[in-house]
């Protein structure tokens, strides 16, 4: 799973702690806004993903789509994507990311490209925790431009409530929900 934290899982309403909204024309849609603060290290482990916006990087997986994350000795994070595939075989991608700014900040960028095209800023995707429960067990990642949207957990299933109240707040941040796809995962 390739997102723009994936370009990975993913994924994130307690800590929705948001920042400053700027003032946009009645109808428009706000400046997305992100978690107050990502403690990293609760955030590494693994993730799986429950929807997601379709996207062209992901079309093949079929199921079983997770992501994880672990500390690289540089201060970034490694992340390994993983999916099942149609065939039954399983795709696996490894990429990089790294926070922008304070090591609390929910911004990271995300690369999946080989590390010698890593000084090119257009091989890093951004990759924003916009919604985290204060267990780091479900979250919602996304991207300014509100292109990708992942729903990751740290279990396979989620909680009927706890799963339409994080729909609720992703509405009132702008998404369309009604584009979301479930992420099937099976026993395999």
């Amino acid at each position: 799973m390739k997102i723009t934290l994936a370009i990975a899982v993913a994924s994130l309403a307690g800590l929705a702690g948001l920042s400053a909204v700027a003032q946009t024309a009645p109808g428009a849609v706000q400046p997305l806004t992100t978690i107050a603060a990502l403690d990293v290290p609760r955030y590494l482990g693994t993730w799986f993903e429950i929807a997601k916006y379709p996207n062209s990087f992901q079309k093949k997986c079929v199921a079983n789509t997770q992501a994880s994350y672990s500390l690289l000795g540089d201060g970034q994070l490694q992340v390994v994507n993983r999916c099942l595939l149609a065939d039954g075989q399983t795709s696996e991608a490894v990429g990089a990311a790294k926070q922008q700014g304070e090591a609390t900040s929910p911004k990271l960028k995300v690369r999946f490209a080989p590390a010698w095209l890593s000084i090119f800023p257009f091989v890093w995707g951004d990759y924003w925790v916009i919604d985290l429960d204060p267990a780091y067990q479900l979250a919602a990642v996304a991207e300014p431009k509100r292109e990708y949207l992942w729903i990751l957990s740290r279990t396979p299933k989620v909680d009927s409530a706890s799963y339409q109240a994080l729909l609720e707040r992703l509405t009132q941040k702008g998404f369309d929900i009604s584009k979301l796809e479930s992420s099937p995962h099976t026993d395999r």
